[in-house]
Formats: C-alpha cells, sequence, structure tokens
C-alpha cells in the first residue's frame, strides 16, 4: 500500500539519503516519493511463507531471498519499489547492501489500495529488469496466484494457479502446492 507524498522532485541519491533519515519506507518513481502504509496479517502471512518455502528451497546455492525491506531498482535512476519478496542470483547482487537490480523472481502479495499499480506501472516498470523471469501476484482474497513467466522469446506469459494445483517457478527452479502457499493463512473474505 502507498501514499504519495507532497515534497519537491528528488534525484536518486538524495533519495537514499533521505530515506535513510526516515520512520517508514518510501518507493521512489520518476523523483517522487511514496510511503509504505501498513499491511494486513492475511499479506504478512503469504510474504513469510513465500520467503521461508523459497528461502529453504534455494539454500546453498548462492541465491538471495529479500523480502519487504529489501529495495529493487529498476535501474540506478530508478523506479526504486520495495517487493513482498525478490530473489536475485546474480552475481552482482551478492554484496549489495542498499539495492538488487537483478532479480530472476519478484512476487507481490495484492491488496485492494495496490492492485492496479502492481498489474500495471509496476509490472511495466519491472518488465525493463533483464534477468527478471518471473513476476506473481498472490491474492489475499482467494486462494490464486498468476504467474507472469518471460518466454524464449521475450514474450511475457501467463499461468494461473488456484486451490489444488501444484506451482512451477522456472526462475528458481521452485515446485510446490497453492496449499503450502496459504498454509495457516486466514483469507481477507475470513475463509481459511
Amino acid at each position: 500500500m502507498i501514499a504519495k507524498l507532497d515534497h519537491f522532485p528528488m534525484t536518486p541519491q538524495e533519495y537514499f539519503e533521505w530515506e535513510e533519515e526516515q520512520p517508514v519506507k518510501y518507493e521512489y518513481m520518476n523523483g517522487e516519493v511514496y510511503a509504505m502504509t501498513g499491511g494486513t496479517i492475511p499479506h504478512n502471512d503469504l510474504a513469510v511463507n513465500l520467503t521461508t518455502l523459497l528461502k529453504n528451497h534455494l539454500r546453498g546455492r548462492g541465491c538471495k531471498v529479500q523480502m519487504a525491506d529489501a529495495k529493487v531498482g529498476v535501474s540506478e535512476q530508478g523506479p526504486f519499489y520495495y517487493p513482498d519478496v525478490m530473489v536475485s542470483c546474480d552475481e552482482g547482487d551478492r554484496q549489495a547492501t542498499r539495492v538488487l537490480y537483478h532479480p530472476c523472481l519478484i512476487i507481490e502479495v495484492l491488496s485492494p489500495s495496490s492492485e492496479a499499480f502492481d498489474r500495471g506501472r509496476k509490472f511495466q516498470n519491472y518488465r525493463q529488469i533483464a534477468e527478471l523471469q518471473e513476476y506473481v501476484l498472490v491474492s489475499t482474497e482467494q486462494r490464486l496466484l498468476e504467474c507472469f513467466c518471460r518466454n524464449a522469446q521475450g514474450v511475457w506469459e501467463l499461468y494461473t494457479y488456484g486451490e489444488g494445483d501444484r506451482v512451477m517457478l522456472s526462475s528458481v527452479g521452485w515446485e510446490g502446492s497453492v496449499v503450502e502457499v496459504y498454509e495457516d493463512v486466514m483469507l481477507e473474505g475470513g475463509e481459511r
């Protein structure tokens, strides 16, 4: 969830320096900053489940699995976002301390206030990351994952996974079930 801050336009370097002094996280796009507001418990539970599943799967393989507090840069000039979960297996990101620039997988857990942005402009920007192979949208209202995969021709294809399906994230070689992703998650509609 994001809220635009009324502030003068900043360069990326000004944004980095300014954000370090702030009590909350801010995303950066075209010189503007947007406050990251709190999410729901189902949102957090899904991010934790996905991070745990991926971290366990990738242990010892040289990949970084990050969540929520890790920033991704589309380029050194931005935009800069805080995906819910991301994975980078790129040598250029192994020593990163502020920003990852080469993720192969980005996952966003959807919330009503940011769903349109996550599906639209943010995905449009993420597609500029050459190493990105998969972008996954995870619903908090129903057991549903939408996986956008870049094929060999560079075209993005959509694969949808629902209740009872097996999920394949080829960018990291992970296969699991929708049940695992939604383990112990109370959906926002009240269903478990």
